[in-house]
């Protein structure tokens, strides 16, 4: 038996089919994972992500802390709410977790981080806080977290949880977040479509998951969680990136905050010096030209730059074709065409600029 969320009873209810995921008990599907992925493009759905490692860190230093700490740089963060995203990098340059981190006072920033690295993200967060005096860095265990994604998902989520939020949450800009009473909504996500994730003490979760159904929000599982993320061109820590890559080297530069030169981030050298000689390798995205399944680890051939292979690969049900995120040489360029063993089969790829899908419309160039 695996870790639960708050709503563990509440997934059996629906029918969930439940699976082992970073050592938490979750729902892969309520019945048909191609279904629930077409519902949050078309309407809205509700993702049960309480497994993610929400921390609160405090202290007259915060700033400073989270500027020595994350690749990106929360000088950035001036408006009370406003979120960022950013690597927490090893010396050595590799992405030890991706995470959230939001300004809500000038002492206290909230994090949100991966839930199959809680452990190390832990020992790593409260090591370096030690350098930091005064900080207090405190797990949100008695929180629970549910996202409502998808066209339509504002709208549900007022009509469910009360007119009084309408105000302060429609009025926040993207990736941006509110408190309001004891719940934490935030205009983040990780679909590419609009919606909120909302942050909750746990004993509410249950009763605010039945309100969210009952304004027609239904669950959805992590299957159509990851194919809606790859069609929405966002990483998978573990699978795109991880302590063995740097953010440069996956597709995600523009979370790093080279200037101004002289903040010291665990890791800058290391992207100091691939900045200035180039990375051998990048991030692109593929797409099938014609039948088959593009897999994780299959091996990409490029012609005459070399080899490469796919780190996040599935069927696109918004686009009816066989898409993929590879790490490939820095020569190939988008337009190539690549070669794919499918299962002893030579297959062509086209490289192309992610994301694939936002919105629930096409982002690919013919």
């Amino acid at each position: 038996m695996g870790l639960r969320t708050p709503l563990y009873d509440n997934h059996l209810k629906m029918g969930a089919k439940i699976v082992d995921f970073g050592g938490w008990d979750m729902p892969l599907h309520y019945g048909s994972q191609i279904e629930e992925h077409h519902q949050v493009r078309k309407d809205c759905g509700m993702f049960d992500v309480s497994h993610m490692n929400v921390v609160d860190v405090k202290g007259a230093n915060v700033r400073g802390f989270f500027r020595l700490l994350l690749a990106n740089n929360v000088d950035k963060l001036k408006t009370k709410g406003k979120a960022l995203y950013s690597c927490m990098l090893t010396a050595k340059g590799g992405v030890i977790d991706d995470l959230i981190v939001y300004y809500m006072d000038d002492q206290w920033f909230r994090v949100v981080m991966n839930a199959a690295t809680r452990e190390k993200d832990m020992v790593w967060v409260n090591a370096a806080a030690k350098e930091f005096g005064g900080l207090t860095v405190t797990p949100r265990n008695d929180m629970a977290m549910i996202a409502v994604q998808g066209p339509k998902a504002k709208e549900k989520v007022y009509q469910a949880l009360g007119e009084a939020l309408r105000a302060p949450a429609g009025a926040l800009k993207p990736f941006h977040a509110v408190t309001v009473g004891e719940l934490f909504i935030a205009t983040t996500g990780y679909t590419g479509e609009d919606g909120f994730e909302i942050i909750l003490p746990a004993k509410a979760a249950s009763f605010t998951w039945q309100m969210l159904r009952e304004a027609g929000v239904p669950p959805i599982g992590l299957g159509a969680r990851d194919t809606l993320r790859l069609e929405a061109g966002m990483n998978l820590y573990g699978a795109d990136m991880d302590e063995t890559t740097s953010p440069l080297e996956s597709g995600l530069a523009w979370t790093v905050a080279l200037e101004p030169t002289d903040r010291k981030f665990i890791g800058r050298e290391v992207l100091d010096k691939q900045k200035a000689q180039g990375v051998p390798q990048q991030l692109v995205g593929l797409v099938l030209e014609g039948k088959g399944m593009l897999r994780n680890h299959q091996k990409v051939v490029c012609n005459g730059t070399g080899e490469g292979e796919i780190t996040s690969g599935s069927f696109s049900p918004t686009l009816n074709q066989a898409i993929a995120l590879a790490r490939v040489p820095a020569a190939v360029k988008t337009g190539d065409r690549c070669i794919v063993d499918l299962r002893g089969k030579s297959a062509t790829v086209r490289v192309v600029t992610y994301p694939f899908v936002r919105h629930g419309k096409s982002c690919i160039s013919t």
